[in-house]
């Protein structure tokens, strides 16, 4: 784990963010990888909750619920509506639910979250490490909160937010290591969070998968979808 602050982090170049009106290109790709997400492994039936990004309603994650659950896990998005944002409100929110989900069900459930969805599961496996199986992240502002995204600078004088503050305390956050197997999804194309931010250089257990996609595009991607399942699958007998 590393002791020190990261400081090789950059925001996403004007360039990367302008692509991410091409978004909907992106799903040219299904027809061309069809058959191979077709014949991805199938599941084991364990629950997984998604989580979606910041500002954008759980909706947006219900493309990859469902064709997890048609793969064979019990999927479903996360239940709270549109991301608000407040990462310790929902954090708490939502981890009292997932203790409940695991206590149900007799295991710990898998989480995926798109951009700050994946802050928050992380800060839910930290603080209700029992209930929580493992970790997939997808474009998600690891290091430096909102500092190494395209829209920091914005939503910091909406709130009065100092960004260099909460870099560190982001930090602190981070130096308290989590146990469950994590898996970090990051694209050199993003165009709202820094690429280099999206990598986890605090838990070793971090296996970073990089793709080609705009950060928009990340949760309705063919490729990430095949990356999911193949490592929902290499977890299976965990």
């Amino acid at each position: 784990m590393t002791a020190t602050m990261p400081t090789h982090c950059e925001k996403p170049s004007l360039f990367s963010t302008v692509r991410e009106f091409g978004t909907p290109l992106q799903f040219l790709k299904f027809p061309t990888m069809a058959r191979s997400l077709l014949s991805a492994p199938r599941g084991d039936g364990r629950k997984i909750v998604l989580l979606p990004g910041f500002t954008s309603p759980e909706l947006a994650m219900q493309p990859l619920a469902s064709y997890l659950s048609f793969l064979g896990y019990d999927a479903s998005t996360w239940g709270l509506g549109i991301n608000r944002g407040d990462v310790d409100g929902l954090t708490d929110e939502f981890g009292r639910g997932i203790e409940t989900m695991a206590d149900a069900t007799g295991e710990p459930v898998t989480l995926i979250g798109w951009s700050l969805g994946g802050v928050i599961a992380r800060e839910t496996a930290r603080h209700h490490s029992a209930s929580v199986r493992e970790i997939i992240t997808m474009g998600s502002p690891l290091i430096g909160g909102p500092k190494y995204t395209s829209i920091g600078g914005v939503y910091a004088r909406m709130t009065g937010m100092d960004v260099d503050m909460f870099e560190q305390e982001v930090h602190e956050r981070n130096r308290v290591g989590l146990d469950q197997p994590i898996t970090a999804i990051f694209s050199k194309s993003d165009g709202v969070v820094g690429w280099t931010a999206a990598q986890d250089p605090y838990n070793e257990q971090t296996r970073h998968v990089e793709v080609r996609s705009t950060h928009f595009g990340l949760g309705v991607n063919p490729t990430v979808w095949k990356i999911v399942a193949e490592t929902l699958a290499a977890k299976n007998a965990l």
